[in-house]
């Protein structure tokens, strides 16, 4: 595919400009030298999604994209190095990301195979396991199903209703599912080329001479199919999901167990073992800190989806732009040349917020990442920040891939009916990318988490206050809403401003005031809710659930709000990494269109809470198009940035194919009006006179 380079409006002198290959370089972060290797092995069309494949066509040509990549493209890399990996636990996510470019079915089918499969064995396996199951599972000699999710448990994994039974005269698991609900199910691998099964289950034993013990969910390594024909094994059973809404290279499918027995050995029993005669021992007393512990050895998933999701809008957001700089619409101020999109206001509002978005993102992406390796890699790897992985996971994923769904949509309008071609890849990764936000964990049930976390540490600092301290602080907080809720902040901010416009746009645009208006947001949320559920706590059971039902949505958005914030640091943050003085001008425009863009979506709020006069309110608007003016110039290079070439976007209409036809068009036009050759417009009726 040719490339033709889009048109830039051309900067004045004393206009910024963008160095584009040292922003690209930051862009790609710490783990950019594979995330280049990745991309230019993927730059092979044998990787690369065939649209309109048929069901079957689709499934088998990933899975043989699955055996291209062990044998080229290092999907090891987390394994520990005596296993033949490299203990690069970060790096091998950022490889495993980047196949989004190339097929999300491929993204997804290697997650689940090295990412959720093969490290259940190696998180929750020890030693025996790894000998046993393990070189199978990463050499891809045994496909495999990750088996969490069933048809009537998904996000609520503590409560799936499979059970492992162990019967000590035998010393074997009996696995079975009492009923359909309990139907593992949605399982990548499980409707066609599964040979085994991490499979997830109430594990349930009984010491001698005591009754049966329920000790939660436990994993079990359990083969499902005859590697040689193909056909479940005996008491196994499942059906295909069949045609999904994307992903369709994926054989999605339901397993079921009929009393299947397990060999004790096949407990992956690194936090919880089951002795010959079946007393129960774990490393961790709370049944409650060992379920978190467990799952939370498998939050690569989120994290890897979070960075898929984020590149997805690029890959979006490069092919819009591209086509807005060289589609033209309407004349404007001249009679002959038509406007490029991109020029137009609206087209601006349309992209270029979400693009701003998408760089913090990015950036959130990178800081995400590289707590996940300090966790893995053991150099920090306490609960707390194994708690902290998990919060941080839990609010960036559900932001992105919202985003992700909200920038292809957006994108596709943006290129009229040319987006709505499947050549242009828009609408394909639409639908590829619409299960992100609800697998992994649903993205509502996610942000409550991430809310009761934020409560939780709320909570933990007012524990070891004492009773004077805690009337003050109540006092205090008492005041700070009255304040904030009578006219007198409003009135402040106004005397400040004197009227001035600009004025009010300086205290807007700088720094401290936008970390300020995004935390102050964060933190009274917080402290509503903390408020409002304070009862819960001497409530009946039934009570305090009532009470949390009540406030699950102000929960929900107060986890948004975190998550607002934590993109907007990591935007603030990533402006250092910039050496080029242009290059930092235009992108701190880019962060103050995000941070702006974040306050007028809630002007609401900040109207309502007090914290804004309505003349600072008034010139949010104004200066997020004034923004967008300031940024226009500098679109084509912000997405050239990511470093996607022409052989991962694969969209027709950014391959410069729309300017050339617009060249062609403009010059027939004027060579007609030169030669004198273009007909006249037909005359305008003359007004009547009164």
């Amino acid at each position: 595919m040719t490339t033709v380079t889009s048109p830039r409006p051309v900067a004045t002198a004393a206009e910024p400009t963008v160095d584009v290959a040292a922003l690209e370089h930051v862009l790609l972060g710490r783990w950019g030298d594979l995330r280049k290797a990745t991309r230019e092995l993927l730059a092979d069309p044998r990787f690369h999604k065939v649209e309109g494949l048929p069901l079957a066509e689709h499934r088998e040509r990933v899975l043989g994209q699955l055996r291209l990549l062990v044998s080229e493209g290092e999907v090891l890399r987390a394994f520990p190095a005596e296993l033949g990996g490299a203990d690069d636990h970060g790096g091998s996510l950022a490889r495993f990301e980047e196949l989004v470019a190339a097929d999300p079915s491929l993204q997804i089918k290697s997650g689940v195979q090295w990412g959720l499969f093969a490290s259940a064995i190696l998180h929750l396996g020890t030693a025996d396991h790894h000998a046993r199951l393990l070189p199978g599972a990463m050499s891809l000699d045994v496909p495999g199903v990750f088996a969490m999710t069933e048809t009537g448990h998904g996000s609520d994994v503590a409560s799936i209703a499979t059970t492992a039974t162990y019967d000590p005269d035998t010393q074997e698991f009996v696995l079975h599912t009492p009923f359909r609900a309990a139907w593992k199910d949605y399982l990548g691998n499980a409707a066609l080329h599964g040979h085994a099964a991490v499979v997830f289950a109430q594990l349930v034993t009984s010491a001698p001479g005591e009754d049966p013990v329920n000790h939660g969910v436990h994993a079990l390594y359990v083969p499902i199919r005859d590697p040689q024909t193909g056909e479940f094994l005996p008491g196994v059973g499942g059906e295909d999901d069949g045609l999904k809404g994307g992903l369709n290279g994926i054989d999605n499918g339901r397993l079921h167990f009929d009393h299947v027995r397990v060999p004790r050995a096949n407990l992956l029993n690194r936090y919880g073992d089951v002795a010959e005669d079946g007393t129960y021992s774990s490393p961790i007393a709370s049944p409650g800190r060992r379920f978190f512990t467990m799952l939370s050895t498998l939050v690569q998933g989120r994290v890897s989806l979070d960075g898929a999701a984020v590149n997805a809008s690029k890959l979006a957001l490069k092919i819009a732009v591209t086509y807005g700089n060289q589609r033209r619409q309407f004349t404007g101020a001249s009679d002959t040349d038509e406007v490029v999109l991109l020029d137009r206001q609206e087209h601006q509002r349309r992209l270029l917020p979400r693009l701003a978005q998408t760089y913090a993102q990015a950036f959130a992406h990178e800081r995400l990442l590289a707590t996940f390796d300090d966790v893995f890699s053991g150099r920090a790897d306490s609960d707390t920040d194994r708690q902290d992985l998990e919060t941080i996971a839990a609010a960036l994923k559900p932001a992105s891939s919202w985003h992700a769904m909200d920038t292809l949509q957006a994108a596709r309008e943006a290129c009229g009916g040319a987006g709505y071609l499947t050549e242009n890849r828009l609408t394909s990764l639409r639908d590829d990318l619409d299960v992100y936000v609800t697998f992994e964990g649903d993205n509502t049930v996610l942000l409550q988490l991430v809310a009761k976390r934020l409560l939780s540490d709320v909570a933990k600092d007012l524990a070891h206050i004492d009773a004077g301290t805690m009337a003050r602080l109540v006092a205090e907080r008492a005041a700070d809403v009255a304040l904030h809720r009578t006219p007198l902040t409003r009135v402040v901010q106004t005397l400040a401003d004197g009227g001035d416009v600009r004025r009010s746009v300086g205290q807007m645009r700088s720094t401290e005031a936008q970390r300020e208006l995004l935390t102050d947001r964060v933190e009274t949320m917080v402290a509503e809710l903390a408020g409002a559920l304070r009862p819960a706590g001497k409530a009946s059971r039934a009570e305090a659930a009532r009470l949390l039902d009540a406030h699950q949505h102000q929960m929900v958005e107060a986890a948004r709000a975190h998550a607002d914030l934590l993109q907007w640091e990591a935007f603030t943050a990533g402006l250092s990494k910039v050496d080029d003085e242009g290059t930092r001008q235009v992108l701190t425009w880019l962060r103050d269109l995000f941070g702006l863009t974040l306050i007028e979506r809630n002007l609401a709020w900040y109207l309502i809470h007090g914290r804004l006069s309505a003349g600072r309110a008034r010139v949010v608007g104004s200066y997020v198009d004034r923004l967008l003016e300031r940024l226009r110039p500098h679109a084509q290079d912000l997405v050239d940035a990511f470093g996607y070439g022409p052989e991962l976007v694969r969209a027709a209409i950014a391959s410069g194919a729309e300017a050339e036809r617009q060249d062609e068009a403009r010059a027939y036009y004027r060579e007609q009006r030169a030669g004198g050759r273009a007909p006249r417009p037909e005359p305008k009726p003359e007004r009547a006179k009164a």
